[in-house]
């Protein structure tokens, strides 16, 4: 049978955007050699033209360097077809990336979706606020027991309050009455030195002028306590 109806030959894949994109670049370039080495034709031409003379050898010149430049522009034609192909194809292959990129966003935004939903089922709102009421309950139960904790034992509770105003303002009448006379309360005034020397009944000193020896010139007056002072020796030239 297959010798007969022979065997069904695989196709070959499509080929590619960019495969396309790279075949039509690769002849654009060899287009564009071509119109360089042209080029090149024509400007020998040209200096031939300025060289020659009118006449027949001029005017064939002329008729070569016009054969030259319609090959050109043929050549030009082609490059700009090639060109045109080639952005085609690129708007193409940006159209498509462009697709793949929607494609895979929105099978992102499916699956998040789909994820959300799931853990949505798992938490509600009802359980949300009684966990915050539970939460105010206990917080209240909290500063009970602190301050149940922080209670002082030696304080009576039969304590009258506007007892304890009258005694406060009392204290700072009494305050007040001591810094009148000199601004300052009685418990931040210097205390008052006692005179030791009237009760153990000491005699008083001397102050009296110590009699001055005979014969001494350079006498010097007594000091402050009574006492003489020394003598300062006197140099003689």
């Amino acid at each position: 049978m297959k010798r007969v109806f022979g065997v069904k030959k695989d196709k070959e894949p499509p080929p590619s955007i960019q495969d396309a994109s790279d075949r039509i670049n690769k002849r654009g370039e060899s287009v564009d050699d071509k119109i360089k080495k042209l080029d090149v034709e024509l400007s020998r031409y040209k200096e031939q033209i300025k060289k020659t003379r009118p006449g027949p050898a001029q005017e064939a010149v002329k008729a070569r360097a016009m054969r030259v430049l319609k090959q050109k522009r043929m050549y030009e034609g082609q490059r700009d077809m090639l060109y045109n192909q080639t952005f085609n194809l690129d708007q193409v292959a940006f159209a498509s990336e462009g697709i793949k990129d929607a494609q895979q966003t929105m099978s992102a935004l499916k699956s998040a979706n789909k994820e959300l939903k799931g853990m949505m089922k798992t938490v509600r709102i009802q359980d949300i606020d009684n966990l915050q009421d539970e939460m105010m309950d206990l917080m209240d139960v909290s500063n009970e027991i602190q301050e149940t904790l922080g209670r002082s034992y030696n304080v009576p509770d039969d304590i009258d309050e506007d007892e304890l105003l009258g005694e406060l303002d009392a204290l700072e009448a009494d305050m007040g009455f001591e810094t009148e006379a000199d601004g300052v309360p009685s418990y931040l005034q210097p205390d008052k030195e006692s005179d030791f020397e009237g009760e153990l009944n000491l005699p008083a000193a001397p102050i009296g002028h110590a009699a001055v020896p005979a014969g001494r010139n350079n006498a010097q007056a007594e000091d402050e306590l009574g006492l003489p002072a020394v003598p300062r020796a006197s140099l003689r030239g």
